[in-house]
């Protein structure tokens, strides 16, 4: 399956249903781990070659496009490992990245996307958002951070948000990664289960896991208000990390292939350069 056949498979589509949707599947992909596995090293070796190029484009003050990787999740769901496995094998230089916390009281100052805006990539970047604005219609709508009608003008104000920004030049792909209740209860389990793993429970995990339908329900109002054409979304079975890895880097390659960037070319003479560097 080609890059651009997964966002077909994966992509949010008028009646989607995120309760159709079986964390445990591999949809459109009919090989075992240890074949994803290699997939995953043959696609990370294009992913590197794309991401080069450019890169390389930005540096010559050439590049007009962007991407920015979305992530959202249900906690343990596997953000992490798709930053580390996934982006974290490419040039770091072309790479930025924002982890959104609580807003500070600064940034309550503001609207909700004063911040998100000022972390996008530049040209020539490959930019994600572990979390991201949507926390805001999410956590925002579950636990009553904001009241009804400003969570109702939060899709629109994110619709014509991302609307901007994918005319600017970004490539938006935005992945929600979906586990299961007993997957993700697993997961934290082995956190407490072992010592280096410590740091990485949050008590509170366990609280968002008692409102896990509310939240469910909050996700399928951000797919069917905020899934568009300019910024669509893609729902990644995430119970096996191995495949939620290779599909969002499948999901990346396809937004590189669509920008196709070029090395750029010379802008001096080559022959006279190498003949002065050989005299040197």
């Amino acid at each position: 399956m080609n890059a651009h056949s997964w966002t077909q498979t994966l992509r949010v589509t008028d009646g989607f249903r995120l309760a159709d949707v079986d964390p445990d599947a591999k949809p459109g992909y009919d090989r075992g781990k240890a074949h994803g596995a290699k997939d995953l090293a043959a696609g990370l070796v294009r992913l590197n070659d794309l991401q080069e190029r450019l890169f390389a484009e930005s540096r010559v003050g050439v590049a007009k496009d962007a991407v920015l990787l979305v992530l959202q999740a249900m906690d343990s769901a596997g953000k992490g490992g798709i930053v580390r496995h996934v982006v974290g094998g490419v040039d770091p230089q072309g790479v930025s990245l924002a982890a959104f916390k609580a807003p500070t009281a600064e940034e309550r100052e503001h609207d909700f996307l004063w911040r998100i805006e000022k972390r996008l990539p530049e040209p020539g970047f490959i930019g994600v958002f572990d979390r991201s604005h949507y926390e805001d219609v999410l956590i925002g709508r579950v636990r009553e951070l904001a009241d009804a009608p400003e969570i109702e003008r939060r899709y629109d104000a994110i619709n014509e948000f991302e609307a901007r920004v994918a005319a600017s030049g970004t490539r938006i792909v935005k992945v929600m990664l979906h586990i299961s209740p007993d997957e993700q209860k697993a997961r934290l389990m082995e956190r407490l289960e072992r010592p280096d793993k410590y740091w990485k429970y949050n008590p509170g995990d366990v609280d968002e896991r008692l409102v896990w339908p509310q939240y469910m329900e909050a996700y399928q109002t951000v797919f069917d208000r905020t899934s568009t054409e300019a910024a669509p979304w893609y729902v990644v079975p995430a119970n096996a990390k191995w495949f939620a890895r290779l599909a969002v880097q499948e999901l990346l390659l396809a937004a590189l292939e669509d920008i196709d960037p070029q090395w750029p070319g010379a802008d001096f003479d080559v022959e006279a350069e190498k003949k002065r560097l050989a005299a040197s």
